[in-house]
Formats: structure tokens, sequence, C-alpha cells
């Protein structure tokens, strides 16, 4: 079956080649089946069609019989004016979709395109409406991603200027620690000199610095003891 519809299907050219297995011909089956299905459709609508035609051409005959017999009316007897209104007419018939050419079809059938034209341009403003909505939203959000990059580029200027400065910082507090240890090593190597040249041990900076404390320490237990005596001071003798 599926080897006679292909060739049936592709006519005097030759069928492609394809691999010959249990799937590709059930595959094969399937679409020959759909095919089938589809034409014998295909086929029921065209017979349709055809009826369609036969009636509207029998109808046709009909009114145009009862025109030419009953009336004397047919389309060599109408004038160009009557010919071209009667076309217009007729297109107007088919463009509106109406049954027949009476004035309550063509009414009926204007109403409703109006109905659908104003529906149409009421939605029409709504999407304008929306897409200008959307588009102030748009305009806002890239204003507000540049000035985001603007801050962003900023901040990071600031950022690598603060980097640098802290770098400088760093390597001045690596040069000074340094230059202080270099400092107190010499301190104390002249120190230690000054002690083997025979200097009193009181005079080493550690010793000053320790009689300093000590001396302001004093000076703080001196000054409460100097307002009492002023106090004495100020009485009579």
């Amino acid at each position: 079956q599926v080897t006679l519809w292909l060739k049936k299907l592709y006519g005097d050219m030759p069928v492609p080649r394809y691999e010959v297995n249990e799937r590709t011909v059930d595959i094969l089956h399937e679409v020959m089946e759909c095919n089938e299905e589809r034409d014998k459709d295909v086929l029921l609508l065209i017979e349709d069609m055809k009826d369609q035609a036969t009636k509207y051409e029998a109808e046709a005959k009909y009114w145009r019989d009862i025109l030419e017999e009953g009336l004397g009316l047919s389309i060599d007897s109408l004038s160009q004016e009557a010919t071209m209104d009667l076309n217009d007419l007729v297109e107007s018939a088919m463009a509106l979709e109406v049954e027949d050419t009476s004035l309550t079809s063509f009414y009926s059938a204007i109403n409703c395109m109006a109905s659908e034209l104003f529906k149409t341009k009421s939605k029409n403003e709504e999407m304008e409406l929306k897409l200008n909505t959307l588009t102030k939203k748009l305009t806002s959000a890239l204003m507000m991603e540049k000035q985001l990059e603007e801050d962003i580029r900023k901040i990071t200027e600031s950022q690598e200027a603060e980097i640098a400065k802290a770098e400088s910082r760093s390597k001045n507090l690596v040069f000074l620690g340094k230059k202080s240890e270099d400092l107190q090593i010499r301190i104390k190597d002249a120190e230690k000199k000054l002690i083997d040249a025979g200097l009193d041990q009181s005079l080493t900076h550690e010793a000053l610095v320790k009689l300093s404390e000590e001396l302001a320490a004093m000076q703080n237990k001196v000054k409460p003891l100097k307002k009492e005596v002023k106090s004495y001071h100020d009485l009579p003798p």
C-alpha cells in the first residue's frame, strides 16, 4: 500500500530512496492515511462547492428569466449608467457579505461594520495609550540606566583614586615603620656607646621619659595642695 501510494504521489518522478524497516513503513502508512483522509475532505468540499455553484447558477437563471420575460429587462437593455449602478450594487453586496440587496440588509451590514470600526478605533487608541505609557517608562528606565552607569563610573574612579591613596599611604607607613625601627636601633646604639663612655644611666632617653612621667604625676598631686595653701594665704594674720 505504501509503495503504490508513493508511486501515485510522485507520478513520473522517481520515488526518493529511504531505509525500509518497520518504523519507516509505519510512519509512511500513517502519513498515507492522513493524506487520503485530507484528499477525501477536499473532494467533498469541491463537490459541495460545485453543488452550491449549480444552485447559484440555477437561481441566477431563474431571476434572469423573470427579469427578461416578465419585465423585459436584460443587461443589453440597461443604460451604461444603470449597468454601472448595478455593478456597484453587486460589489457592495459582496463586500458587505449581505444575503440580499435590500436596504435593510445594507443598513444592517453597514451598522455592523461601523460598530467594528468603532471597536477597532477604540482598541487602537487604547493600544496607542499603552504604547505611549510604555515609551515613557522605557525612556525613564533608559535615563535611569544612564544615570546609574554615570554614578558607577564616578564611584569606580573614586574607588581607584582611594585605592591609589591607600597604596601610597601603605607604602609611606611601611617606609616610616622601617625608618622608626632604624632610628630606634640607632638610638639604642648611641645610648650603648654613651653608657660605655661613662654616661649616667639617669640621662638616657628611657630614664628621661620615665622621669618626665613621674614629674607629671607629682605635678598632678601638687595642684590640689597648691589650691589648699592658697586658701590659707587669703586668711588674715
